[in-house]
């Protein structure tokens, strides 16, 4: 048995849940910027900044390592997936329909990346990790109450935009994890933002043409750091990261701990009561987590099977 214990590894588990928080609060400063910049614009100024950065940072630590060309494909889905076409989704879709709506459909993200991982063959669920992503989803959708969801015609298309969000965003944390395990974490994401950085600079250029940056104040400016260094460097560091030690579905599961927390801090910091429902949810949610990281701790993945990822 203590052998066993030894084989899980918490590293990975505490930083997908630091990368929660981060999701889960970043849409303030989003805000704060989005009244001063258009998203596109957003998403360029993000981009790059980060493509910078993690070139710096890898040539400092000489871990920048070139993708070999047979692997290319898979690195330009990736960036495609997970930076350019999640984030313009994500964030137009955002303007376009209720904050309840964006929670309540991104939930779906581990279950299209439980679906797109066993399609491809990089990850065969077992019936417990798949009974755990349906018990949090269970919680989220208990605590949030599809009741209060919007579905006027106005809000139709941001919904359908955030859909198609968790869709792309759960099929890049699939594909990329057989090239985390080849080149490491800090290449992978250092080339997929690199890789990211044309289309988005294009349409970002575009948008910009009408915004004066002169325009954009302290507190817009402090957003936008914030975004790109904590929302952005710091975590898809960590989700990239924790891909080498857990399986994709296991990174997804974790995104149900986002509407939790919001639900679980709004007591402490606009004080309004901790109800039962709140209390139940939790539970559901945890167990479906606990459940869903159990494996990790039962025995460790043989390194046929993993080696059964690579590409």
């Amino acid at each position: 048995m203590s052998r066993q214990s030894k084989n899980f590894n918490a590293g990975p588990h505490l930083a997908l849940i630091a990368v929660q928080v981060i999701f889960g609060t970043w849409g303030i400063p989003a805000k704060i910027a989005l009244r001063v910049i258009t998203p596109f614009g957003l998403s360029a100024i993000r981009v790059a900044a980060t493509a910078v950065a993690f070139a710096i940072l890898g040539r400092l630590t000489g871990s920048l390592k070139p993708i070999a060309r047979r692997h290319w494909p898979l690195l330009v889905l990736s960036s495609v997936c997970g930076i350019v076409l999640n984030q313009w989704l994500f964030v137009t879709g955002l303007s376009q329909t209720t904050v309840v709506n964006s929670v309540l459909i991104t939930t779906t993200m581990p279950v299209f990346t439980l679906v797109v991982g066993y399609f491809t063959g990089i990850e065969v669920p077992s019936w417990r990790r798949v009974l755990g992503i349906l018990l949090a989803a269970a919680g989220i959708i208990y605590l949030i109450s599809p009741t209060r969801a919007n579905v006027s015609a106005g809000s139709r298309f941001g919904d359908l935009l955030i859909l198609g969000s968790a869709f792309i965003y759960g099929t890049y944390i699939v594909l990329s994890k057989p090239l985390v395990q080849t080149y490491g974490a800090l290449p992978t994401i250092t080339w997929i933002f690199i890789v990211a950085t044309l289309p988005t600079a294009v349409a970002g250029g575009i948008s910009l043409r009408h915004v004066s940056l002169a325009a954009i104040d302290t507190r817009a400016w402090l957003a936008i750091a914030y975004i790109i260094i904590v929302a952005t460097i710091v975590a898809y560091y960590l989700i990239t990261a924790a891909l080498r030690d857990v399986p994709p579905s296991t990174v997804a599961v974790y995104i149900y701990l986002q509407p939790l927390l919001a639900f679980l801090v709004a007591p402490a910091v606009l004080g309004e009561s901790l109800t039962i429902r709140t209390a139940l949810a939790a539970a559901l949610v945890l167990a479906g987590v606990a459940i869903t990281t159990w494996r990790r701790r039962r025995r460790e993945v043989p390194t046929s099977e993993m080696e059964a990822t690579r590409p």
